[in-house]
């Protein structure tokens, strides 16, 4: 939405089905959540506003095998350590003149939880997804969700196409940005 409204905008995007073709958009992949934050770091400083619209990975295996883990016992358990939170250092290395966007998928306490990522990270925005909505959320093509500024404004959209969230958001992001 950024890029049809006009913006320069660099996509970093894991490993996906989504076809992101735009003249406005340069588009970096990356495999990993390392090479998520190596890409991230390297652009932030440059960008005016930044969207962090999906976690990496909360964790990552410990100690990752590159052959068949045999099936030979009846359980199996496996060790993980938690992956750079990207959101929260780019937030620490924020500019005045900067503006950041995250976003929180909310299952309890949704709003609340939301409030409390805003504050914790130094957002200037989020925007919150609830597992709770009906029709909204990963699988489908409609979304709801809360956007909630640092300002303390609080926007509702009830449930409408990804196209259109997407566009309410850049809206309110443009409206606070200026």
């Amino acid at each position: 939405e950024f890029a049809r409204q006009g913006a320069e905008v660099e996509l970093i995007l894991g490993p996906s089905e989504q076809q992101c073709v735009h003249p406005n958009i340069n588009l970096h992949n990356v495999e990993s959540a390392q090479q998520m934050y190596e890409k991230v770091r390297e652009l932030f400083s440059d960008m005016q506003i930044s969207v962090f619209s999906a976690a990496v990975s909360d964790y990552t295996i410990l100690n990752k095998r590159n052959n068949k883990i045999k099936k030979t016992e009846e359980t199996l358990s496996l060790s993980l350590k938690k992956t750079k939170d990207i959101l929260l250092e780019m937030s620490m290395l924020k500019s005045e003149k900067q503006f950041i966007v995250g976003f929180a998928l909310e299952s309890d306490n949704e709003v609340y939880n939301a409030k409390l990522k805003l504050k914790n990270k130094s957002l200037d925005m989020i925007v919150m997804n609830s597992l709770n909505d009906e029709g909204a959320g990963f699988g489908y093509d409609t979304n709801k969700v809360t956007v909630i500024s640092r300002k303390g404004d609080v926007n509702l959209f009830e449930l409408k196409s990804k196209k259109d969230v997407a566009k309410d958001i850049v809206d309110l992001v443009i409206r606070d940005f200026l």
